[in-house]
């Protein structure tokens, strides 16, 4: 009978130390990062971010590599990036795991004022040579009105014509309607940052 508690006790013991190895070994390495960001982050490469940052050098890095946590994928964060025309930021947990880009820190440490007017005079000169690629200098005073338009009614509805020049000309027209449509959109959201800012 005493060699049947010594066993139970012995095995109690190594079960005991083994526990208590692996939770420590556990809490030393930190949270997850996928109990962290809500998500189970994908493999992210600084080529994939780089790729993304060339192309819109305005987005920062830290919100193009948070969406490709998410996504995986370049071509789904441009995307995102052409139809919303931003990156939301990442939530403050994500800085926990993954530190600042580089080319953060000098932007937080400039007033805001003065990342506005940046981001404002980058805006408008990427609109203007958008504008001036597509001849629509002339039609840039006669687009107000545009910019209550949904995308969808700026571009007017889609028709399938006879000739292949009736189409190429259909689609110029469509495309000419969306830029200035947009522009008038950004404008209206610069105006609507100054007069929050002032």
């Amino acid at each position: 009978m005493g060699e049947v508690v010594n066993v139970i006790v012995a095995v109690a013991v190594i079960v005991f130390i083994v526990r208590w190895a692996t939770s420590g070994k556990d809490e030393s390495s930190g949270p997850s990062p996928s109990s962290v960001l809500g998500f189970k982050p994908r493999n992210v490469t600084i080529e994939m971010v780089e790729t993304v940052h060339n192309m819109f050098p305005d987005i920062p890095s830290d919100n193009i590599r948070y969406d490709l946590l998410r996504t995986g994928n370049v071509q789904q964060t441009t995307n995102t990036i052409l139809e919303r025309g931003f990156l939301p930021a990442p939530p403050p947990a994500y800085y926990t795991i993954y530190p600042r880009a580089v080319d953060q820190v000098p932007a937080a440490n400039q007033p805001n004022a003065a990342n506005v007017d940046a981001t404002t005079s980058h805006a408008k000169s990427r609109a203007e040579s958008l504008i001036s690629r597509y001849n629509l200098q002339e039609r840039v005073a006669v687009s107000s009105g545009i910019s209550s338009a949904t995308p969808e009614e700026a571009c007017g509805k889609t028709v399938w014509e006879d000739s292949a020049e009736k189409r190429e000309a259909n689609l110029r027209e469509r495309k000419a309607r969306m830029i200035l449509a947009a522009r008038e959109r950004l404008l209206a959201q610069q105006a609507g940052q100054a007069s929050t800012s002032s």
